[in-house]
This record gives structure tokens, C-alpha cells and sequence, in this order.
């Protein structure tokens, strides 16, 4: 057997490539929130909590907690699309837990201290959007390799 003949040729597949483009925008979207201007009443932006009032964009309420969350998970998924399976996993778990955080932020009041994170409505529907996107996602085809 020639040394052609046993090479495989691995094209990377549409689920990592869609994990890695979610991760990517989950690291740019962390970073965002740390930029004055582009989060609005950047002063009033808190550790955690519904006590925060800065708002990425002038949207969506933010805290240190959940723009350090938004790195952690772009991180994750910059390392989970180094395969198929890795991908695969990050896309449909992460966008289970974002449909968990939909449903919590429908249950917590925005103004109660259980909403640490914090959560306003324009984050419930992303969130739930980001969920149903990313789960979708997940089901692309992995890998394909060819000799």
C-alpha cells in the first residue's frame, strides 16, 4: 500500500464549524459588555445581580458575572469544535442550558434577588432564540473525510 493510498483527507464538518462560530460570537459578545458606550450605564454595571443596570447595546442587562459567563462559554466553544462530537455536544447542551435560563428568567421576577445574573425580557427571548438555534444547530453533519 502507497503512503497516498492510506491518507485521509478530513474536511471539517458543518457543526464544528458552527460551534466555532458561536463560540466566537459568545467571546465578541463577553467583550462587548465590558466596553462603555457600546454597554450602556456602563457606571451602573454591578457585579451580579438585578441591582445592574448596564445594558449591552441598551438592550440587554448585563453584570461582570454574565459578560465573564458569555467569555467562559465562547471559550468552550472555540475548544469543543475540535470535532464533531465535541461540537456537537457544545451546540445541543449549551443550548439546553440557554433554554433552562429562558425558563428561569419567564419564573424569576426581574426585580428579585434571585435574579443574579441578571435577566431582563429582551434577554428571555434572545435566550430562548440562542437555545432553539444552537440545539438546531447541533444536528449538522459532522465531519466528512475521503482518502
Amino acid at each position: 500500500m502507497s503512503r497516498t493510498d492510506s491518507t485521509r483527507i478530513v474536511k471539517r464538518g458543518p457543526v464544528r464549524t458552527a460551534a466555532l462560530i458561536v463560540g466566537a460570537l459568545f467571546l465578541v459578545v463577553g467583550a462587548l459588555g465590558f466596553i462603555p458606550g457600546i454597554t450602556t450605564d456602563y457606571d451602573e454595571l454591578e457585579w451580579a445581580g438585578h441591582d445592574s443596570e448596564a445594558e449591552l447595546l441598551g438592550l440587554f442587562q448585563v453584570s461582570v458575572l454574565h459578560n465573564l459567563v458569555h467569555l467562559a462559554f465562547g471559550v468552550l466553544g472555540v475548544l469543543m469544535a475540535a470535532t464533531s462530537a465535541l461540537a456537537r455536544l457544545y451546540l445541543i447542551a449549551g443550548g439546553a442550558v440557554y433554554l433552562a435560563l429562558w425558563l428561569y428568567g419567564l419564573i424569576v421576577d426581574d426585580d428579585e434577588g434571585a435574579n443574579f445574573v441578571p435577566l431582563n425580557t429582551a434577554d428571555d427571548w434572545l435566550h430562548l432564540s440562542l437555545g432553539v438555534g444552537m440545539i438546531v444547530l447541533g444536528f449538522l453533519p459532522g465531519d466528512r473525510s475521503r482518502r
